[in-house]
């Protein structure tokens, strides 16, 4: 079964804590509130897409154990299709969040069965079929080898990814036809400021960058423009998520032909609908917003 867009990334569990205030070294709080949730970031692009009536797919490993159990029938109860949600002998990755007042967050992830994830030609001939393929949260192995089966390649490479620097994932950036990253991840990825950092990642070939920017918004760049959507203020109890709902927001309307202003309003839109309840799987669905 072929969809329009296939999300290759983690699949997890995430346990987020509710606490007064993100500690330091030596420090300890209570943790008010504990929530056990499906999610990762493969798992909360597909689901956000779904949701807004978009055939999604994933592709992604998990434990054979009960949080694997929990992560598949999540995926299927919203929609996404599930054929390369392959469990295998490894426990299902879990990520530890912290979350303050302010929606501010501190994570521990492990990878647990993602970390043995391999491309499988099962996978390959899926991505193919497909008319977008979504690459977050993977490592740089998979990150590079499934960028080259990609029709038309949307990147989210996140922190970690990011650290390897620009050099290093230099072939999926110039595959990628847009690249979502926040100001953090621009600098920590090219080593510049974000007007100098987002010009050496178009000057690499990625086609469009589309940068986060907290309450600032968010801005697209491409070699001939830059456009600004701003953000309607919205209380934040969890960011987590938020980037991954972001990127659904924009991809679904990319492929309803939508002008890139659109896109990017959209996306923040979505991305305001996930901030407001705790979860990283809160995008409000298609017949509450406005595409």
């Amino acid at each position: 079964m072929s969809v329009d867009v296939v999300g290759l990334g983690t699949c997890n569990i995430d346990f987020i804590n509710k606490v007064p205030r993100l500690v330091g070294i030596d420090d300890e709080v209570n943790v008010e509130k504990l929530v056990l949730s499906v999610g990762g970031s493969a798992s909360n692009f597909t689901v956000g897409l779904s949701r807004l009536n978009i055939s999604t797919g994933i592709i992604a490993r998990i434990g054979n154990d009960y949080f694997g159990q929990l992560c598949a029938k999540k995926l299927c109860d919203e929609g996404v299709e599930t054929q390369r949600l392959l469990s295998i002998d490894a426990p299902t990755g879990m990520v530890f969040i912290a979350v303050d007042p302010p929606g501010e967050r501190s994570m521990y992830s492990f990878m647990g069965a993602n970390a043995e994830f391999k491309l499988l030609k099962e996978d390959i001939d899926y991505i193919k079929s497909s008319k977008v393929l979504h690459i977050t949260g993977m490592y740089k192995e998979v990150f590079e080898e499934a960028s080259r089966y990609a029709n038309f390649l949307s990147l989210n490479p996140g922190t970690l990814l990011s650290e390897y620097g620009i050099d290093k994932l230099y072939k999926p950036i110039k595959r990628s036809n847009v690249i979502f990253l926040n100001k953090k991840e621009v600098k920590i990825l090219t080593g510049e400021n974000l007007k100098n950092g987002t010009q050496a990642l178009l000057d690499t070939g990625a086609k469009m960058v589309v940068v986060t920017c907290g309450k600032e918004g968010a801005n697209l760049y491409t070699k001939d423009e830059i456009i600004h959507s701003p953000v309607k203020e919205t209380a934040a109890l969890d960011t987590t998520g938020a980037g991954d709902s972001f990127a659904a927001g924009f991809i679904a309307a990319y492929i309803k032909d939508k002008k890139l202003k659109e896109c990017l309003d959209f996306a923040n839109t979505v991305a305001s609908s996930c901030v407001g309840k705790i979860g990283a799987m809160n995008v409000s669905r298609a017949c509450d917003l406005d595409i």
